[in-house]
This record gives structure tokens, sequence and C-alpha cells, in this order.
């Protein structure tokens, strides 16, 4: 609607609204943009040698720097027990500690043995002194835990971790020594 000035009672025109800025191009804004990182970056620059002015440049001496791997897993096979069972037994924990432990079959799918598993396949397909390493290892187990253990892989499948399994066939192992086995 029109505005009349009331002195002269003439008809003004509306004020027209300023032009919208103009758009600016990819490249334009690319370079605005450009020039605002590199100023930010120029500032960062001089606060950091200011900040970092006292501190001592001396280079590091890279025989102090540790490169090799902190945990080198499990100690190599100690010098094997000279009796036939304890041999085995030692082998079968080397076994367990080197390849893993399982609860619930002989061999998993990820190449861990459970604590029979490990006698089995270091006994090498001697029945005999499998079965003595077994017996050796059950007497380990009730000597620890009480006759109401029935079996090995009983005990074994009992536990939800292989720490208790795989330190009775190290016991087992000793015993075995012990007796001349």
């Amino acid at each position: 609607m029109p505005q009349t000035h009331p002195a002269t009672e003439q008809i003004t025109p509306p004020a027209q609204a300023p032009a919208p800025p103009a758009e600016l191009t990819l490249d334009e804004r690319l370079t605005l943009t450009n020039a605002v990182m590199t100023a930010r970056l120029d500032e960062a620059a001089v606060a950091y040698e200011v900040n970092t002015a006292h501190i001592d440049l001396e280079p590091v001496d890279l025989a102090d720097v540790i490169t090799g791997p902190v945990d080198t897993g499990p100690d190599p096979l100690p010098e094997p027990y000279p009796t036939p069972v304890a041999a085995l037994l030692q082998r079968a924990h080397h076994r367990l500690l080197t390849g893993g432990w399982c609860a619930g079959a002989l061999l998993d799918e990820d190449g861990a043995h459970c604590m029979l598993g490990a006698i089995r396949i270091e006994a090498s397909g001697d029945r005999g002194l499998e079965a003595a390493a077994a017996s050796v290892l059950l007497e380990a187990i009730r000597r620890q835990f009480g006759n109401s253990v029935d079996t090995v892989p009983s005990f074994n499948d009992a536990h939800a971790s292989g720490r208790v399994p795989v330190r009775m066939v190290d016991r087992a192992a000793g015993l075995a020594d012990a007796r001349g086995l």
C-alpha cells in the first residue's frame, strides 16, 4: 500500500529491498576457504613455535627404543624328563600351552586340545604309554581335588578355562618323574 507523507500529502513509492548478495561460484568459495585455512594454519604454527621454544631438541637414540615383541609367548620346552610317561606328560603340557586348551572335544576347530587329546597326540599311537599317562594324570587330579573326580575328560570338561587343567598336566609330569615312570 502506498504511503502518504503528512506534510505534502504526496504519495511515495515503497522502499525497495536490497538486492540479494551474488552467490559465489565453487571456485570462489574454494579460494576463500583456502585463504581462511591458510591464515588459521599460520596462526597455529606461530603458537606451536612459541609454546615449544623451551623444549630441547635432542635426537632420540634408537638403540633405547624397544623394537621386539613384549610378550613372546610360553617358554620353549624345558629339558625333557628322562622317563617316558613324564616326558609324554611334559610334551602334552607344552602342547596345551602353545596350541590351546578346549573342553568338550579331544580337538576343537581352532586346533586346541583337551587334556586327554594332548596326551593322545603326543603319544603318537602308543596306547600303553597313553594309558599310563592318563592314569598318572587322574591320580594327580585326585590328589588335588579328591576321589570325586571320575575321569580325566570329566575333570577337563568341568572347567571354563584351561588354567587348572593345564596346571594339572604339569603336576602329573612331575609326579611321573618322581615315580620313575
